[in-house]
């Protein structure tokens, strides 16, 4: 039976270059001469620092720039509060990986109210659909695909 599964992943090693590209834009702006701010990434996510509020949506620009010149979907940044630490402020970027409880409740959901010949079901976080024919399977694909998610998917796992 055909099958294919929902998965929303970032390739970290695509996240790793996009902040280095930006770190070295944040090097060569001339508006960011002798000025502390810094874009750090860690096992969390992504750290972005600098001295006042507009230079921080400046580095949080950058670095959206430079994960759509690296083909990675700005929806998988998830921005936590900024916070004041000295004389500089901070904000903390989450990247979401796998898709939530709810999220995939979701997706069952609108797949179901599609009245598709497919069955899903919801396997860690991820979610597998299943069908007997393959075009019923691909109509699930471009109903989600024109879905307004707030996260990235991709489809993968394809078994005929």
């Amino acid at each position: 039976m055909p099958s294919f599964d929902i998965v929303s992943e970032i390739d970290m090693h695509e996240v790793t270059n996009a902040v280095d590209q930006a770190k070295r834009e944040l090097g060569n702006r001339w508006d960011f001469k002798n000025v502390e701010s810094d874009i750090e990434l860690d096992d969390k996510g992504i750290t972005l620092s600098a001295e006042q509020e507009f230079q921080l949506e400046q580095l949080m620009d950058m670095v959206r720039m430079a994960f759509a010149k690296r083909n990675i979907d700005s929806r998988a940044i998830a921005e936590d509060g900024d916070s004041k630490a000295g004389k500089l402020v901070k904000q903390h970027l989450t990247l979401k990986q796998g898709i939530e409880t709810d999220m995939a409740k979701k997706i069952v959901k609108m797949i179901k109210d599609a009245k598709l010949k497919v069955q899903s079901s919801i396997q860690g976080d991820k979610v597998r659909v299943t069908g007997k024919k393959r075009d019923d399977l691909q109509t699930a694909i471009a109903m989600l695909r024109e879905a307004e998610l707030d996260i990235p998917l991709q489809f993968n796992n394809f078994r005929d």
